[in-house]
């Protein structure tokens, strides 16, 4: 089996015309939830980075993985108010609306090379914030990584100039 076979496609979901992707079939599923790891792991092994940053929620789910696997250390990007420490935070926009993420101010050392892993690319609003803040603490973003991207909602074209991969690619949106 493929990775794309593992996850659930419900049409008109949650309106008309829209197909949404349910990733949660990938990790109910331990054969696809490890080819998901395995998958993006593959994708970083020749890659030079010092830690994996992954947001909240899902992000964590498939970003802790990767940095025990590989031996990195994970940053926790979270809601604003979630983090017990000193923080940064960067607002974004979505869909209807705005939302706000932070990052421990000690989670970045000048220098630092970061891979993003995370579940989906919609809109990019989310992964362009996380860049913005490990950027701010002097971090590099060195490549971001998806198990899932809907290409029709040009999430890439946020994310230019980085070295952006996604396991499954759907043209929609």
């Amino acid at each position: 089996m493929k990775l794309e076979d593992y996850v659930t496609s419900i049409p008109d979901f949650p309106k008309p015309g829209i197909i949404f992707r349910d990733i949660t079939t990938v990790t109910l599923n331990p054969e696809g939830f490890g080819m998901a790891i395995d998958q993006l792991i593959e994708s970083l092994e020749d890659l030079d980075f010092d830690l994996v940053a992954g947001s909240e929620s899902r992000g964590f789910i498939f970003g802790a993985p990767v940095a025990y696997a590989m031996e990195k250390g994970f940053i926790l990007v979270r809601k604003k108010g979630k983090l017990p420490r000193e923080t940064i935070s960067e607002k974004y926009d979505l869909e209807y609306g705005s939302a706000e993420l932070e990052i421990h101010k000690d989670a970045v050392k000048p220098g630092q090379k970061v891979v993003i892993v995370d579940d989906l690319i919609a809109t990019g609003g989310t992964t362009e914030a996380m860049v913005k803040l490990i950027e701010r603490l002097g971090g590099k973003v060195v490549k971001i990584c998806f198990v899932m991207e809907l290409a029709g909602l040009g999430g890439r074209e946020k994310l230019k100039g980085y070295d952006v991969e996604s396991l499954i690619r759907y043209e929609g949106k």
